[in-house]
């Protein structure tokens, strides 16, 4: 498939998704879900992408939200459906068995901050904005956004940032644990890359585990998230990058991770 509303490329092991309609401050319609959709298909495919970084294509933008226009000529099935395809599509992002990493550059507003939660953290610009600022429109967040916020900032916090619609800093969003870390907006990018590189020198199949660990444990009972924990332990134990990192260690040399599952 041919993009014209994301840009796809690796950088060694690290794939690489802009979002790519700038003069619409990156804003999301269906067609750019349905390539964003057909990138994450190529990712799954591809063994030696480790890590994926999201970001924003142009200075001004991650994600500006969906776009207004687009919806706005949608009946009301129609606009369910647009909701749900939405919301699919995160789920995939967020399930993804390697680490996703938004690189947030601008607006992340509505739609731009549920991707961004929907990565397994954040790094922002000092110049980045977040929020949920659909209620100012009549509406509310529609592509997990009532839920993922309150599950990382708190339910009281979630609860007034959508009832207001505010538009936070990245420093706030860093504050209230929405963002990792905030760099100038020069160094963004570099430190982004930094940190993917670093990931993806480690195991592939235990970064899966720490993972499947802290998302499938995060709503359980300790001892059952512990039970998750365990199962993951063995597993990674046995695999070759476990016994790679084990071997390595006891031999005093650096670990020459495959990413093989048996």
């Amino acid at each position: 498939m041919a993009y014209e509303n994301i840009i796809f490329e690796k950088e060694g092991n690290v794939g690489i998704i802009k979002f790519n309609r700038p003069k619409a401050l990156n804003a999301i319609n269906s067609e750019m879900m349905v390539e964003l959709g057909d990138a994450l298909d190529r990712i799954e495919g591809d063994s030696s992408i480790k890590v994926l970084v999201l970001t924003g294509e142009g200075d001004k933008s991650f994600v500006a939200g969906a776009d207004i226009a687009h919806m706005s000529s949608l009946p009301p099935l129609q606009l369910r459906k647009f909701s749900m395809d939405g919301q699919s599509l995160f789920f995939r992002l967020e399930n993804l068995s390697i680490p996703a990493i938004a690189c947030v550059n601008g607006f992340a507003l509505g739609g731009g901050c549920e991707i961004a939660m929907a990565c397994d953290f954040i790094y922002a610009s000092e110049k980045a904005k977040f929020g949920q600022p659909e209620i100012t429109l009549g509406l509310i967040p529609g592509f997990g956004g009532t839920q993922r916020l309150p599950r990382q900032v708190g339910k009281a916090m979630a609860k007034e940032l959508c009832m207001t619609g505010e538009i936070i800093s990245a420093q706030q969003a860093k504050e209230i644990g929405l963002v990792n870390k905030v760099f100038p907006a020069e160094e963004l990018w570099d430190a982004t890359i930094k940190t993917a590189q670093s990931i993806a020198a480690k195991g592939r199949v235990s970064m899966s585990g720490i993972k499947k660990c802290i998302d499938r444990g995060f709503d359980l009972d300790l001892r059952a998230g512990c039970n998750v924990e365990a199962d993951n332990f063995g597993y990674c134990a046995v695999s070759p990058d476990g016994k790679e990192g084990m071997t390595a260690f006891l031999e005093k040399r650096k670990p020459d991770f495959k990413g093989e599952l048996f």
